[in-house]
């Protein structure tokens, strides 16, 4: 048996925004369906917002997305403050995305992807436990744990 665990975001309207930038970080393909897609009709305001997102990438990449009805206003519903104090981190979100990419340049290449915009919470650097560890909040709202996978 086989199991997989795809995050799953949820937005206050700016899912399409969302998976299609990290479309173009991660690679792969997108599939974005809106509410008229499932016969909303389309003078109803929030038709052409995402009901169904899904990034996924041949390498493994997998993350979820959709427009919570009724939400506006822009960033992740939920909590969006995470940051670094006394060597410690602290958050109001319920989740991070956690990326462990094979090597330090990987892990630089997608970092550079999603730190435009972003709140750095911790630098992308060497760290106890990895050859490279950071974190950041996009300007999506989202948090991510970006690390060097070690054996």
């Amino acid at each position: 048996m086989t199991i997989q665990t795809t995050p799953h975001l949820n937005f206050r309207g700016d899912a399409r925004a969302a998976l299609e930038h990290y479309r173009s970080v991660f690679g792969g393909h997108a599939v974005i369906q809106t509410y008229a897609d499932f016969g909303m009709p389309a003078e109803v305001p929030g038709s052409d917002r995402v009901v169904f997102g899904l990034v996924a990438s041949d390498a493994g990449f997998r993350i979820m997305g959709y427009d919570v009805p009724g939400e506006s206003g822009g960033t992740i519903v939920g909590g969006t403050s995470t940051r670094r104090e006394d060597n410690t981190t602290l958050t109001d979100q319920a989740l991070f995305v956690s990326v462990a990419a094979d090597t330090l340049d990987e892990a630089q290449g997608y970092w550079d992807g999603l730190v435009e915009g972003s709140t750095v919470v911790e630098p992308l650097a060497a760290s106890a436990w990895s050859p490279g560890f950071g974190m950041l909040t996009d300007r999506f709202g989202v948090t991510w744990s970006m690390s060097v996978a070690t054996a």
